[in-house]
C-alpha cells in the first residue's frame, strides 16, 4: 500500500498539531511540523535583538544549522545543535511567528528543507501552505478549521497549564491578528488548497478529527 504525502493546513489554534501527530503515529508516518521550523527562527531572532522586519533575518536563514527529530511523541527541535524544543513555545515567540515567516528569503530556505523531508512519502506535514504551495502534488490535503473563540480558549488553556498568565480576551484578538497577517502576506500566504477537505475542529473532540482524517486517508489510500 502506498505511504501517503499528507499535507494538514490551517490557521493556529485549528489543531493542526495535535491531530497531524495523532495521524502520523496511527499511521507509522513521519510527523514534520513546519511551524516550529518558523518558531526557531523567531527564537533565534528575539535572543538575538534582531529587527524582525530588517535583513539581518534573511541572513540569518542561510546560517542556520537546524533539525527536526521525532521522538516518542514528540517533536524535538535544535538549533545550531541546541535543544530549544521549549522555548519556542512561549507567548513572546508566538507574538513574532507571524512578522518573521512573512520573509521571502526564510520562506525559500524553510520551502527546500521541507520538500526534502517529504520526498520519500509516508509523511504528515502541517503548517499553513503545505498544500498550496510546500506540497502541491500531496496525496491528501486537508485544511483544519475552528472558531476564534475556540481557538482561543484551547491556546489559554494550553498556555495556563504552563504556568503563563494570558487574559483571553487579548489572546482572541492576537489570533484575530494572525490570522490576518497569515491571510494577507504577499508569500504564500493561508488559503485552503482548492483540492483540499475542510474538516472543522470547533465541535469535535481530538479522536473524532483523527478518525475522520484516517477515514479518508484510507480512502485515498484505495485510490492512490
Amino acid at each position: 500500500m502506498k505511504r501517503l504525502i499528507i499535507a494538514i493546513d490551517g490557521p493556529a489554534g485549528a489543531g493542526k498539531s495535535t491531530v497531524a501527530k495523532l495521524v502520523a503515529q496511527r499511521l507509522g508516518y513521519t510527523y514534520i511540523d513546519t511551524g516550529a521550523m518558523y518558531r526557531a527562527v523567531a527564537w533565534q531572532v528575539l535572543t538575538e535583538g534582531i529587527d524582525p522586519a530588517s535583513e539581518a533575518v534573511a541572513n540569518l536563514a542561510h546560517k542556520l544549522d537546524m533539525k527536526l527529530t521525532y521522538v516518542d511523541g514528540k517533536t524535538e527541535v535544535f538549533l545550531n545543535n541546541q535543544d530549544i524544543t521549549d522555548d519556542i513555545r512561549t507567548p513572546e515567540v508566538s507574538r513574532l511567528v507571524p512578522k518573521v515567516a512573512q520573509v521571502p528569503e526564510l520562506r525559500a530556505v524553510m520551502l527546500t528543507l521541507q520538500r526534502d523531508m517529504a520526498i520519500a512519502g509516508g509523511v504528515v506535514m502541517d503548517g499553513r501552505d503545505i498544500g498550496t504551495h510546500v506540497l502541491p502534488n500531496a496525496d491528501l490535503k486537508l485544511f483544519l478549521t475552528a472558531s476564534i473563540k475556540e481557538r482561543a480558549k484551547r491556546r489559554w488553556h494550553e498556555l495556563t497549564s504552563k504556568g503563563y498568565t494570558i487574559d483571553l480576551a487579548e489572546l482572541e484578538n492576537e489570533i484575530a491578528c494572525r490570522d490576518k497577517a497569515d491571510c494577507e502576506r504577499e508569500v504564500a500566504p493561508l488559503i485552503a488548497a482548492t483540492d483540499a477537505v475542510m474538516v472543522d475542529t470547533t465541535e469535535l473532540s481530538i479522536d473524532e478529527a483523527v478518525t475522520e482524517i484516517l477515514e479518508l486517508c484510507k480512502e485515498r489510500q484505495t485510490h492512490v
